[in-house]
């Protein structure tokens, strides 16, 4: 599965082995507590829990999302784009190549989390068609200490 982004010359495809490093960079760049390397390796070989990667010709990573399977839904566990990719898109096309990617399956309904206080996320997500559905209190730590409420969103996939 290759999905083009043009104008910028990257495509979305299936995370290798050794991307774990990269993404685990870029996820710890994008949140306060960031995953390793090793759990990065777990996800990328084990089932259920499909990782995409936005890169060039190259292999340069410039963003990354990660899925789990729950039947009729899936999770959108956590998406990342490199700081010099931001507000360029990447975070839309890795989302659209996500919903092509699952035509295919079984899942229904993809179902998100995301801080109540990152407002590009949440753009990103009412442009795509998510909607509010709950929230969780005091679910992401801070640095400072403070737990921020998470927004529990969904959105149909057809």
């Amino acid at each position: 599965m290759n999905f083009w982004l043009s104008p910028a010359t990257l495509h979305v495809e299936p995370a290798r082995p050794g991307d774990a490093e990269t993404i685990a960079r870029l996820h710890a760049e994008g949140f306060y507590r960031g995953w390793t390397r090793e759990e990065f390796a777990a996800y990328i070989a084990g089932d259920g829990t499909p990782v995409y990667v936005a890169c060039d010709a190259r292999r340069h990573i410039a963003g990354f999302a990660m899925l789990r399977h729950l039947g009729e839904e899936v999770e959108l566990i956590t998406i990342a784009v490199d700081r010099k990719w931001r507000k360029k898109g990447v975070g839309l096309m890795l989302m659209r190549a996500l919903f092509e990617a699952l035509l295919m399956s079984p899942a229904r309904r993809m179902l998100l989390e995301v801080a109540a206080d990152n407002a590009a996320a949440l753009r990103l997500y009412g442009k795509l068609g998510f909607h509010k559905i709950g929230e969780r209190k005091g679910y992401y730590p801070r640095p400072d200490g403070t737990p921020a409420t998470a927004i529990v969103m969904a959105r149909d996939l057809g």
